[in-house]
């Protein structure tokens, strides 16, 4: 009986691309590190340049019930498997149609369709996604063990922007991981063991950070008064200010901040600069 439930819990995704396949599956992996309770079993089909090739995909992906995921530049190959997925009842998910369609309008230019461009990428680009895929995994305290690797570390109660300052930060090639300071709880006993010069401490008004909040617990629709408690906050964060100072951690406050803005003011912090 167990067996026969397993199985039906597994889920088949197929990872097709013209190419390699190698930034559809990147995609797809950072993504299923949201859903830690799937089965997911991918299938890589790789090189696919014809309309016969769609429709094996198409065909395996129905015998299963799986989804199709691809990156795939020419149009007519989107078109076909697009087309075949409906006909067929196989959901499918195209990660690089919009983004070509989006640049096409926004720069007036058509793009090459030519498969295979991305192997000609340098350095710089396999060293974003690595960050990126740091960033994801080093979320929220996860993984202390590899808090040397970091280019930064965040440091911060909750809503402080810990998450989306890393995320942003991945994406211009930056390790960044970030740990919570929860009231009453020592913090992990290795941001205490890096180089401080790389933690960054996020404070932010009690009054701003109470609205955040209160907007994050109507968002989830719950009940949480000690979470949006303006007395509790307050205590918060002095207890994160006063473990920046005893560490001599350098400070920044994302009271008002946009993302983007508290991410260059938190590079130039580290003498590091954003490039653009």
């Amino acid at each position: 009986m167990k067996k026969k439930s397993a199985k039906r819990n597994k889920r088949h995704v197929f990872v097709v691309s013209d190419a390699t396949g190698s930034t559809c599956e990147l995609v797809v992996n950072a993504a299923l590190t949201q859903f830690k309770t799937s089965r997911a079993v991918l299938h890589r089909v790789r090189q696919v340049r014809n309309v016969d090739q769609v429709h094996a995909v198409i065909q395996e992906a129905q015998k299963v019930q799986g989804i199709v995921v691809y990156t795939l530049v020419v149009p007519d190959l989107r078109k076909a498997i697009l087309t075949l997925g409906r006909h067929r009842a196989v959901s499918t998910i195209d990660i690089l149609g919009p983004v070509l369609s989006r640049l096409t309008d926004l720069l007036e230019l058509s793009p090459m369709a030519k498969p295979g461009l991305f192997k000609g990428l340098d350095q710089a680009y396999f060293e974003r996604i690595e960050a990126m895929d740091y960033a994801i995994k080093h979320d929220d305290g996860q993984r202390p063990g590899d808090l040397p690797q970091a280019d930064l570390v965040l440091v911060g109660v909750s809503r402080t922007s810990k998450t989306p300052i890393s995320v942003y930060l991945s994406y211009r090639g930056f390790k960044v991981a970030n740990v919570p300071i929860v009231l009453d709880t020592m913090p992990l006993r290795q941001l205490f063991e890096i180089d401080p010069h790389k933690v960054i401490g996020l404070t932010i008004r009690p009054e701003r950070l109470q609205l955040l909040r209160r907007a994050r617990a109507e968002g989830y629709m719950m009940d949480m008064p000690t979470y949006t408690n303006l007395r509790v906050i307050r205590k918060e964060l002095q207890q994160s200010i006063d473990i920046f100072q005893e560490q001599e951690w350098q400070t920044f406050d994302v009271t008002l901040r946009s993302i983007e803005e508290a991410a260059t003011v938190i590079m130039q912090l580290l003498g590091r600069h954003l490039v653009e």
